[in-house]
């Protein structure tokens, strides 16, 4: 067999279904393996992948996931991931820590910019530094600043995971999958325990390396246009260097239970437990499947059974009033051998039985009666539909066939096997054709005969996080107690070294190793999305003329100015209602089969955001829809129906809908803590902040608390304003219709939309006016966490600023050296951000899963100094540049294309303005850099507060401060 560069090929295949050469080889050297993709996206991924089985709860792989990015031979550098950041024009930029692997994936429109982070990354994983300072900072370490001070843990990892475990669903996730794996490396925590973090020590950390991160056991994938011989060129030039090397890393099967198991684990609820705050799943672990039509056939049985709010098993749980909403994630594919798991949250201590018996006997009458054939149908096409389209979002679509591929191929399997589709979806239709009962026949093998099954259950615990914490200082009390003089100093010299080392900067000769575009590689001009606007029947209507592979993306907007204050916490929940309660001619499950059997899709959604140069902000509500062209009829009628004919006076599911919502919230308070803060923080500044507050912060969930109550005690009143709602929405006299379809189908599609248009009512429309309270300025939020996510912010233009694209570049500056070096490196944060809106010129500060408080509003008011004396290269300059490009000229595919046509639309970012910004980005110098400093002094002394985070950090700020926050508890 041909050696192409080193390599043998294996395998090769054309995959139709996405357009795409499939090349697989064999390093003949090392053993490395390279599945090669090759088609016409310019969106150019590469991605090296390590098989990392853990062995404990230390959290290696993810400490090692962060650790090789810190500096590496050719670039050795505190932190070459984050100078890629802030010069690249990377369309992805990451890495992943898996339960059994670790990946390395990055992407890249622009060739060159995309063989530069290949260098960086490929360099990263074979030849890291790992300094012992390395793992003290990603990892863990001792800190003790003085010998009477008190010693604490410290680390990014460490912090990053205390968040995790704060969060109640991510528990039940973590425990569900131990429950199932007691005996293999998915029995402990990959990302890491913050209990166990402790116990790594520096030569386990070097020798995970040692053993792993190396070319016989990698994983390397390319993706997209560039030169496919080239690649096997460049990877052959970084592994030949390698001899083999006999890498144990396989993950063993899990031996089958015989017998059931049930697992209980405390989580802290927040102050008041109630009776109500269990969660729990039953979940079933299924054998190693290797083919492609089983596993295809039990993610679509997946989709059946839990994956809309019509489906029998989600639909029997919710209706039981066990629980507020489901939980579990359905099928979990992405490991050895598949698993599924569902259950409630919600629910009461003492129920487990009554739920496992409800999911138990909802299975068994699946398979007795048979699954309703409009429901198989709707889950076949809705899978279909979305592996025809391939619609990965910002998410590069190589990526995403990556993880796909490696769902076989980490295992030693065929990585092209997940990719080809069509085969193996022909196969399961065949089936159905011919009354097969397939779906039941799965149910009774994998779940009803299958007795490797567990029930998890999260048992609620009042001041559980505070008793945690008490025991780690207690813990941390006796080891410096059992620490004599010498080894205390020698922890006060580690903690200053490591704070040395954070804060000074690398040397020029090392920075200068990072390869890196120039200004003459970027396009001066941007990129402009085609955009036509016309009256269509007294509605405004634009559409964009984009190749979108015979689908058509259809967005009906309705104007929330029109709606009276009062009914603005009501928004989402009418959007849902529209699509989720059933019309005249059906109840809600058909109409759901209906949307997936003939519909790529519909679904509900907002926007809400300021005007340039208007005091008014743009609030719409939007239901966004998609099919193919030969479905298109089908999508117009559909939203005809909901629109004129929905039965808003389902009370029982809309109370559902009302639980769900609430629990949704509650459970995303600490994962998503910093978009909770900043949507707070924005409320206070404009109208359009306000109302997104309303529509989707914290006050969307004190009023969804308040309307679950009145649901049962007013329902009447409830209705009414349901009722009020639609009179006033639907009508073409204030609606928007924003298209997405090339000029060839759309000939064919614009009677279909007229005969739909005429078809709703019209009626004179006037603006409402509204009359925001923004609440306090100073707050503190109390959730039951370990960590906080402290938000600090200000009007800019109110402070005097003057709008230049320059503070892009700035920003972009900011994120990767200030804020990431004190918030994250020395502060140990998750993540330190600066985000502007350059609508509103609201500006705010924000930290993820952050150990301190005052010390990061500290590092916040320190910002504008640190702009004022900043003395910057030109090419640092540069670099900064050139990410804020990247930003700017994000990939997108033809549906977000359309969609941002629009808000830009709406929200008067019209061609010339973010032409001129993007000439002012171009031409940025240092003293932009001063001259902004000074505009964050001035918000150091007028910006407003808001603390998302535990208790006794509140409260502590409070008592260091006066009671500047006013407190408030949220759970």
């Amino acid at each position: 067999m041909a050696i192409i560069y080193g390599f043998e090929l294996l395998k090769e295949q054309e995959v139709s279904e996405l357009n795409t050469r499939a090349r697989y080889f064999r390093h003949v050297k090392t053993g490395a393996e390279l599945l090669s993709l090759e088609n016409d996206d310019e969106n150019k991924v590469f991605g090296i992948t390590f098989r990392t089985p853990p062995v404990d709860s230390t959290g290696i792989p993810h400490i090692m996931e962060h650790s090789v990015l810190c500096g590496s031979r050719k670039y050795p550098l505190k932190e070459p991931f984050v100078e890629l950041v802030k010069g690249s024009l990377n369309t992805f930029l990451n890495a992943f820590t898996f339960p059994d692997k670790t990946c390395y994936p990055i992407a890249s429109q622009n060739l060159q910019d995309f063989y530069n982070l290949i260098d960086v990354y490929v360099d990263a994983v074979f030849y890291p530094l790992l300094a012992p300072q390395t793992l003290q900072q990603e990892g863990w370490h001792y800190e003790l600043d003085s010998l009477d001070a008190e010693m604490a843990y410290k680390g990014v990892v460490f912090n990053e995971m205390k968040g995790a475990y704060s969060s109640p669903e991510n528990i039940l996730g973590r425990y569900t999958q131990q429950s199932l794996f007691p005996g293999n490396a998915y029995g402990v925590d990959s990302g890491g325990d913050p209990r166990v973090i402790p116990q790594l020590t520096y030569h386990q950390f070097q020798e995970f390396h040692d053993t792993y991160y190396h070319p016989s056991n990698a994983r390397i994938f390319f993706y997209g246009d560039d030169d496919p011989q080239e690649r096997l060129r460049l990877m052959d030039s970084y592994l030949q260097d390698f001899d083999p090397l006999k890498v144990n890393s396989t993950i063993a099967l899990q031996p089958a239970f015989e017998q059931p198991q049930q697992v209980t684990i405390s989580y802290d609820p927040g102050e008041e437990a109630g009776d109500k705050k269990a969660m729990l799943t039953v979940n079933w672990l299924f054998p190693e499947i290797a083919d492609a039509q089983t596993r295809l056939a039990l993610d679509i049985l997946s989709y059946i059974l839990v994956g809309t709010p019509a489906s029998p098993l989600r639909k029997a749980l919710i209706d039981s009033g066990l629980g507020e909403d489901l939980t579990g994630g359905g099928l979990e594919g992405d490991l050895r051998q598949m698993y599924f798991s569902t259950g409630l949250k919600g629910a009461r201590m003492g129920d487990e039985g009554k739920v496992q018996a409800l999911i138990l006997d909802t299975l068994e009458k699946l398979v007795q009666e048979g699954i309703d054939p409009q429901m198989v149908a709707a889950a076949v096409n809705t899978t279909e539909f979305s592996l025809r389209e391939n619609n990965t979002g910002s998410f590069p679509r190589g990526l995403a066939l990556m993880l796909r591929s490696l769902t076989t191929w980490l295992y030693d399997d065929d990585p092209v096997a997940p990719l080809a589709f069509e085969e193996p979806l022909l196969a399961i239709k065949q089936r159905l054709e011919a009354d097969e009962p397939y779906f039941e026949n799965l149910i009774r093998s994998y779940f009803l005969e299958n007795t490797h099954r567990t029930t998890v259950i999260l048992e609620p615990e009042s001041g559980l996080n505070q008793r945690e914490e008490a025991l780690e200082n207690e813990r941390l009390a006796k080891i410096k107690a059992s620490m004599n003089a010498g080894e205390l100093q020698s922890v006060v010299e580690d903690t200053r070294q490591l704070k040395l080392r954070q804060e000074t900067p690398d040397p020029p000769e090392a920075l200068a190793t990072i390869p890196s575009l120039t200004l003459d590689d970027l396009d001066k001009e941007n990129k402009l999305i085609p955009l036509v606007v016309t009256d269509l029947r007294g509605s405004q209507l634009l559409y964009h003329d984009l190749f979108t592979n015979g689908i058509v993306y259809l967005d009906a907007g309705f104007d929330l100015h029109t709606l009276p204050q009062e009914y603005l916490p009501y928004v989402t929940l009418f959007g849902r209602s529209l699509v989720g309660l059933g019309t005249q001619s059906e109840d809600f499950v058909r109409l759901s089969q209906r949307i997936g059997s003939h519909t790529g899709g519909i679904h509900p959604t907002h926007l809400t955001s300021a005007v340039h140069d208007a005091s008014q902000g743009a609030a719409w509500l939007f239901l966004r829809g998609k099919a193919t062209m030969q479905q298109s009829a089908d999508l117009l009628e559909i939203l005809r129906d909901v629109l004129l004919t929905v039965k808003l006076d389902n009370r029982e599911r809309f109370r559902q809908m009302v639980l769900e919502a609430k629990a949704s919230k509650e459970a995303g308070l600490v994962p998503g803590g910093h978009a909770i803060v900043n949507t707070r923080l924005r409320a206070l500044f404009d109208e359009a902040g306000w109302v997104g507050e309303q529509i989707a912060g914290l006050d969307y969930l004190f009023f969804l608390r308040q309307l679950s109550e009145a649901v049962e005690k007013d329902w009447p009143a409830v209705l009414e304003k349901l009722e009020t709602m639609r009179s006033i929405l639907v009508n073409r006299s204030s609606m928007l219709l924003n298209v997405t379809l090339d000029q060839k189908n759309w000939s064919g599609f614009q009677p279909h939309l007229l005969e739909f248009m005429d078809s709703l009512p019209a009626a004179p429309a006037s603006p409402q006016q509204w009359r925001p309270d923004h609440g306090a300025s100073f707050e503190g939020l109390i959730i039951p966490a370990q960590v906080n996510y402290v938000g600090k912010g200000a009007n800019l233009f109110r402070l005097g600023y003057q709008l230049d694209g320059s503070i892009q570049v700035i920003n972009n500056y900011l994120r990767t050296t200030w804020l990431w070096e004190r918030v994250r490196v020395q502060g140990g944060a998750y993540g330190g951000f600066a985000l502007f809106d350059h609508r509103s010129g609201v500006y705010t500060y924000i930290s993820y899963r952050d150990p301190n408080l005052l010390t990061t509003l500290d590092n916040y008011d320190g910002t504008g100094q640190f702009l004022r004396q900043v003395q910057l290269s030109q090419e640092e300059l540069t670099k900064s540049i050139i990410g804020t490009i990247g930003d700017m000229d994000a990939y997108q595919l033809p549906d977000a294309k359309g969609y941002t046509s629009m808000i830009r639309f709406l929200c008067g970012d019209n061609d010339e303005m973010r032409q001129r910004m993007r000439e002012q980005v171009l031409s940025t110098t240092q003293a932009d850099f001063h001259a902004f400093g000074e505009v964050l002094d001035r918000l150091k002394e007028d910006g407003r507060v808001v603390v998302l985070g535990s208790k006794e950090d509140i409260e502590a700020a409070n008592a260091q401060r006066g009671d500047w926050l006013q407190v408030k508890k949220v759970l």
